[in-house]
């Protein structure tokens, strides 16, 4: 009983010291750590090798707790529509002066502050527009109740209506991006300089032409924005991840809800 209980508390202690190592394999190692230390606590108190594999197997079905209630519960506008927004506290987002420095460094010039809250969701966008090779880039701060996080994105957007996007947002994406986006995903801990650069290969990876790149202005760069938001929505409900309520909002159908646990499984394995 005492090597249980060792094994079970050293194998948990190794498992969440490799989960602060910013290295994927560590991090990967860690996760499948936590669940190899739940096995051996559920097997080492019943003596049952089954009990300890559900019990293990049991935190891949942990997130449905969160789809059931908060996500089911969760109703969106249809219609995004950006407004200009103060932003948030050095408290909230201690980084966005140090990164816009750092993106005003690569040659981009700041354009605006916007973005739009609903009930207790609120999401955040700093614009910046470089006219040398007209691309755009943005500071992306999304927040709901204590949960929080930002990403950072450059996009070039093609007169055929591609939208070349290279950006690190830090989970899988909780709807389908509509056809017209290409992703580049970066790794989150990548600095802007290194997105900027992947961002340049990966234009110059698919032959897209830098006199396809439509040239842009302030006003338009928010208005672009609103539109890939209700075109996401768009093609949303035709794929049948969202659906339209009775008071014209949008919520996830039970196969939207299905879809975001896949979600979660693939960032399981990714991190």
């Amino acid at each position: 009983m005492l090597f249980g209980l060792l094994l079970t508390l050293g194998v948990a202690v190794l498992s969440v010291g490799l989960r602060t190592f910013h290295n994927s394999y560590a991090q990967k190692a860690g996760a499948l750590g936590i669940l190899a230390a739940t096995f051996l606590a559920v097997y080492f108190a019943t003596d049952k090798w089954l009990w300890g594999v559900v019990a293990a197997v049991g935190w891949l079905f942990l997130p449905w707790l969160e789809i059931l209630t908060r996500i089911r519960a969760l109703r969106l506008p249809k219609e995004k529509q950006l407004r200009p927004k103060s932003p948030p506290s050095s408290e909230t987002f201690p980084a966005l002066s140090e990164i816009t420095r750092e993106i005003e460094e690569e040659g981009f010039v700041y354009s605006d502050d916007a973005g739009w809250d609903w009930e207790d969701y609120r999401q955040f966008f700093r614009l910046f527009y470089r006219e040398e090779d007209r691309a755009q880039a943005a500071i992306c701060l999304n927040e709901q109740r204590d949960f929080s996080f930002y990403y950072l994105r450059i996009s070039s957007r093609t007169k055929d209506g591609s939208v070349w996007t290279t950006w690190n947002y830090p989970l899988s994406y909780g709807l389908k991006l509509s056809p017209a986006f290409r992703i580049n995903r970066q790794r989150p801990d990548r600095s802007f300089w290194q997105l900027d650069q992947s961002h340049r290969q990966f234009l110059r990876r698919n032959r897209v032409d830098p006199a396809e790149i439509e040239p842009l202005d302030e006003t338009q760069i928010q208005t672009d924005i609103e539109k890939d938001l209700r075109d996401q929505i768009a093609h949303n409900i035709h794929k049948g991840v969202l659906k339209q309520t009775a008071t014209g909002d949008v919520k996830y159908s039970w196969r939207g809800m299905i879809y975001l646990w896949c979600q979660f499984l693939v960032d399981l394995v990714r991190l």
